[in-house]
């Protein structure tokens, strides 16, 4: 390492030390929610602690109930929140640690990043499996002990009382539980989904890889719930209340809302499964938006106190998806498009120099020309640092949305302009994989993609930073001769320095389906440049560079403006008429109410925030547009233009004497990885299942300890 770089600046030493300290109390926070989660079923914290609270905290302001429920459940992660957002801000000043080489606790750390492979869950890390089963252990735990609670209470003498035997009072006390744990499984659903958190990269998490999550989180709360409705069926069944489902009670529990939230809950559940999922991707997307209706009949049925419980995940979820929908309101300047030979475009887009945004991050896309709703996400290749004012992804022909494209942009010359959105960029918070010796990439088709983009960082912090970089091998599966071309848009067209001695790269390519080169015609990427429209803006980040801290004040104001209007509206209209009995004010109004001064306070805020920082963006993009001048064209009355730039099959000429390709066969990664002999190896794999599960087992296998399995998929 350079030694003008070797130590960081005093400023660097102070962030990390604050960056340390707000790191401890978010633990303690977090120590002290989960184990009122533990607490939550047992006699001590119904019957001794949470009264007490509700007594030190009732006022005329928030009733009975709600001061307490605020302390207890939302307040906590908001308070995560807002300390992850400082927490991060100040991890950008201080970029330079992800270059240190692993230290002792890195390596102690290893053991439980190896990765496993477990029948319905995938791969997943030990750690991973390790908090999966604490998880499974605290819904087991919060089941059992109410049960044990409730069961000891009936009899046969307290059953004979409401009419009832003691089978079925027992039924209806189970049925009762199962909503209760099933709460707590929703609680945590929407924490991997929110993808501008500030909560999931403070764990070291992002939310393309913690979509997992969410699909076993939404399997056990559907079950959970499932079991809840049919329990209550049964119940009313044998006690002969069927009419029980059609009952909306004005103050307390809604069943009518409870039937209503499950059944949309059942129809988006229904679409969520692979096979549905993966061939009618265009239904799963629709039907998974009655997520709001779910809610909504879920706040309905339970109330506002116990919607306490779920709300901060939610209410994170809520900003998260308000920013989005501002920042796609905009259509995005969009430059050129690449046409490769095999099938797969790269978009170019333009991007304020102020972008930054690591290895590997992604953005989500939406072409009105395709379809107006449709939103894919797609791994971007370019480096902010190698490419300040350009942003690229690169799209293979791979489904019916993909495949328009390329039809569009492939058969249509005359095409000038493409109305383009964006949401993004979301990515980790920071790489880490300078602190490895060797970097090997293993990739199959379209999978390459975020290699791409780890590349061109490496090359720009190689050349430009002088810092020591990892060696890299990248081992790349094909099915045919016309897919290398997309190892050709491994350097951009800018940006790239004509030599990279300082980078080690080597390519090992695998045509699986071919014995030998095609003999065919010469292939060459087809270029077309768009034409500007001044209505169009580049990429700009949504809340500026102060991004992180801009949401930590839109979640703290935002929250704070929902308890003002919801405290004066409870002082000076609900209080008068309900006198904190909770047994006159229909609680479903006052669920509507809470919700809607929930969202005026997010709308407030959001937009306040987006527009002060789109004033200062709007100077960014202004003299982008001044400086871009007139874009080639290959005639004075047409914006299509040819590179005719000649690939016959391989990339550029100082790219492909670092390629090996090998025709008909498949690489054998068992012995590539065995024979690599580098102390410290990051292995990173992307592509089909079976080429993950492979690698995933060859480093899980422990005949290699230098091997550190990182998984980057997104074909969850």
């Amino acid at each position: 390492m350079d030694p003008k770089r070797s130590s960081s600046p005093p400023s660097h030493g102070g962030n990390n030390t604050i960056r340390a300290a707000i790191m401890v109390v978010v633990m303690i926070i977090f120590a002290g929610y989960l184990f009122l989660w533990v607490m939550a079923p047992t006699n001590p914290y119904r019957q001794t602690w949470l009264p007490t609270l509700r007594a030190k905290t009732t006022t005329t302001y928030f009733g009975t109930n709600q001061g307490a429920n605020y302390l207890t459940f939302p307040i906590p992660i908001l308070l995560i929140a807002a300390l992850g957002c400082v927490y991060l801000h100040l991890g950008k000043k201080s970029r330079d640690n992800h270059m240190i080489k692993g230290t002792n606790e890195d390596r102690r750390m290893a053991i439980w990043k190896r990765p496993m492979i477990i029948k319905g869950l995938g791969v997943v890390s030990r750690i991973e499996l390790a908090f999966f089963l604490m998880f499974i252990a605290l819904l087991v735990w919060s089941f059992a002990t109410y049960l044990n609670i409730s069961f000891a209470q009936i009899t046969p003498k307290s059953a004979a009382k409401k009419g009832e035997k003691v089978w079925e009072a027992k039924l209806d006390t189970a049925a009762l539980r199962l909503g209760l744990v099933g709460n707590i499984a929703l609680s945590f659903l929407f924490f991997p989904v929110t993808r501008g958190s500030s909560v999931l990269p403070l764990f070291g998490l992002t939310s393309e890889a913690s979509v997992k999550y969410h699909i076993w989180l939404g399997h056990i709360v559907m079950t959970l719930f499932t079991a809840h409705g049919l329990c209550y069926i049964i119940f009313w069944a044998a006690t002969h209340e069927l009419s029980e489902m059609l009952k909306w009670e004005n103050t307390g529990v809604s069943n009518v809302a409870g039937e209503l939230s499950l059944l949309a809950g059942l129809m988006l559940w229904a679409t969520t499964f692979p096979r549905i999922r993966r061939k009618m991707f265009e239904l799963f997307f629709y039907i998974h938006h009655f997520y709001i209706l779910f809610i909504i009949f879920f706040v309905l049925h339970v109330g506002i106190s116990y919607t306490c419980l779920m709300l901060p995940g939610f209410f994170l979820f809520m900003i998260d998806r308000y920013l989005r929908f501002l920042q796609s309101r905009r259509h995005i300047r969009l430059l050129s498009a690449r046409v490769l030979p095999c099938q797969t475009v790269e978009l170019n887009f333009s991007k304020a120099k102020g972008l930054s945004y690591t290895p590997t991050s992604i953005i989500f896309m939406n072409i009105s020309t395709i379809s107006k709703l449709q939103w894919h996400p797609f791994t971007i290749t370019s480096s902010s640092n190698l490419e300040s004012d350009k942003l690229s992804v690169l799209i293979k022909s791979e489904g019916t949305w993909s495949n328009k494209l390329y039809q569009l942009l492939s058969t249509s010359p005359s095409i000038d302009h493409l109305d383009v959105s964006i949401e993004g960029p979301y990515g980790p918070a920071s790489p880490d994989f300078l602190r490895h010796d060797l970097l090997v990439m293993v990739s199959g088709g379209s999978g390459i993609t975020p290699f791409i983009s780890i590349i061109r960082d490496l090359i720009h912090t190689s050349e430009k930073m002088k810092s020591k970089i990892p060696e890299i091998l990248l081992v790349s599966s094909f099915k045919n001769t016309a897919d290398l071309t997309m190892l050709g848009v491994i350097l951009p067209i800018s940006g790239a320095p004509s030599e990279f001695s300082n980078l080690k790269l080597q390519i090992e390519a695998y045509v699986t389906r071919e014995e030998e080169p095609a003999t065919q015609e010469k292939k060459t990427i087809r270029t077309i440049w768009f034409k500007p429209n001044p209505c169009d803006a580049p990429i700009t980040p949504i809340l500026g560079q102060n991004s992180w801290l801009w949401l930590g004040a839109i979640i703290s104001s935002s929250f704070i403006i929902y308890l003002i209007f919801i405290g004066i509206l409870t002082r000076f209209y609900i209080y008068p008429i309900d006198h904190n009995t909770n047994k006159i004010y229909s609680s479903c109004s006052r669920a509507l109410l809470h919700i809607l001064f929930l969202c005026i306070g997010v709308v407030i805020t959001s937009t306040a925030a987006f527009l002060w920082n789109k004033s200062t963006n709007a100077k960014e993009s202004t003299q982008i547009q001044n400086m871009e001048g007139a874009t080639p064209m290959a005639s004075p009355n047409s914006w299509f233009y040819n590179a005719d730039r000649e690939l016959e099959g391989l990339p550029q000429q100082s790219l492909s004497e670092s390629i090996n390709v090998h025709y008909g066969q498949r690489p054998d990664l068992k012995r590539i990885l065995f024979e690599i002999k580098e102390a410290s190896v990051g292995v990173l794999v992307c592509g089909p299942k079976k080429m993950r599960h492979e690698v995933a087992n060859i480093c899980s296998s422990g005949l290699a300890s230098n091997l550190h399995f990182e998984s980057i998929s997104f074909s969850w």
